[in-house]
């Protein structure tokens, strides 16, 4: 029997909304379930505005569109992290600044982000790993002491905290997935949270091809006209649907993937005793969402043989990120700061298992039992 790293999870609720949406006849965005949806991620996350996008890389250029990112204008960033982070600001003109991790959270090293400020910084963009929040407070202070904005890329922490803050609502803006192999679903899609009230307006009219549509439908003008740049990063009804019955139940959801990560957690803490990999670290102050279970192999450890085992085994067990610093496009269009040796040697070392909603305590001990081989 093969064991896939991901099998999307369905509430069964999902096919009866959309049955819904396509009975209502409105099938383009900002119809009822998006209502309810932004409804939804504004009452859970406390974001002054939430807009449903059609990727977390939409609500990421967004973001970038919203500070008004300029070329030349410098973001700094982690480089391990997914291309979407950087190419958001890229395709504005920006200088991804690629700044290195923290060894036991793999989020951006915060001590690090002043010495990569310069006059050319416009934004940070923390990117919170595997659900677990960055040390957003000391990043907020520098910020503000900078006079930055801070865009939270929280594609993987929907339903995650730091200190008791929603992931996404702490930053002047966040970012949100709904991509299939995140917790929360629609298939494609994603959410822009608008925490600083000043951009929400201007947030509406850049979703919205560059009108003020959204302000006509909300009878405060009497017709929409052309303001400024957009682009149209609404998803369909459908999408807005699909997602809505994953809302409903995103608390169970949630608790799943938590029991299932601590049930890894708990297997393999022998093997972190034999030195043969490193668990997970979560801060006592971030809730995470069980989004991701990770492990970090002994440097000596050969990890394709390791990935070659779990081949054997019929075990999908995939590693990432190849760190954009070293990239083609990260050589061509940003820089490094400083020294990457943590996430040149994370990108080597991570694994990460298969989980997801109904996966067994049997199929995680085929897992594990891979790794006690070692």
């Amino acid at each position: 029997m093969k064991i896939p790293f991901n099998k999307p999870y369905m509430t069964g609720k999902e096919h009866v909304y959309i049955t819904e949406a396509y009975t209502n006849g409105m099938l383009a965005g900002d119809g009822p379930f998006t209502k309810k949806c932004h409804e939804w991620l504004e009452k859970n996350t406390g974001a002054k505005k939430a807009l449903l996008t059609h990727s977390c890389t939409a609500a990421l250029e967004m973001a970038a569109m919203l500070l008004d990112i300029e070329p030349g204008d410098e973001v700094i960033m982690p480089s391990y992290t997914f291309v979407s982070t950087a190419n958001a600001f890229a395709l504005r003109g920006a200088v991804p600044v690629f700044v290195d991790i923290r060894p036991d959270t793999l989020n951006l090293d915060e001590k690090l982000i002043e010495g990569a400020i310069t006059s050319k910084t416009k934004a940070i963009v923390p990117v919170h790993y595997a659900g677990v929040g960055c040390e957003m407070d000391t990043i907020m202070a520098i910020a503000n002491q900078h006079h930055l904005a801070v865009v939270e890329d929280a594609a993987q922490g929907l339903m995650s905290s730091y200190k008791g803050r929603p992931l996404g609502s702490i930053g002047n803006m966040g970012t949100l997935s709904f991509h299939e192999t995140k917790n929360i679903i629609s298939g494609e899609g994603g959410a822009l949270l608008v925490n600083d009230p000043k951009l929400v307006s201007q947030a509406e009219i850049i979703r919205e091809k560059g009108t003020d549509r959204s302000r006509f439908f909300r009878g405060a003008v009497d017709k929409y006209t052309w303001q400024s740049i957009g682009s149209s990063f609404l998803p369909g009804e459908l999408i807005a649907a699909f997602l809505w019955a994953q809302l409903e139940d995103a608390k169970g959801i949630t608790e799943r993937r938590l029991a299932i990560w601590h049930e890894y957690h708990q297997m393999l803490a022998p093997l972190e005793a034999k030195g043969i990999l490193r668990r997970p670290i979560i801060p006592d102050d971030c809730q995470q969402n069980g989004h991701l279970y990770y492990i970090l192999l002994n440097p000596k450890m050969d990890r394709q043989k390791v990935l070659a085992d779990f081949k054997d085994a019929q075990i999908m067990a995939p590693f990432h990120y190849i760190p954009l610093h070293s990239s083609p496009a990260g050589m061509q269009l940003g820089r490094a700061h400083g020294s990457m040796k943590v996430t040149d040697a994370v990108s080597e070392q991570l694994l990460r298992l298969p989980l997801w909603y109904s996966i067994s305590k049997e199929e995680q001990e085929r897992v594990v039992a891979v790794l006690a081989k070692l």
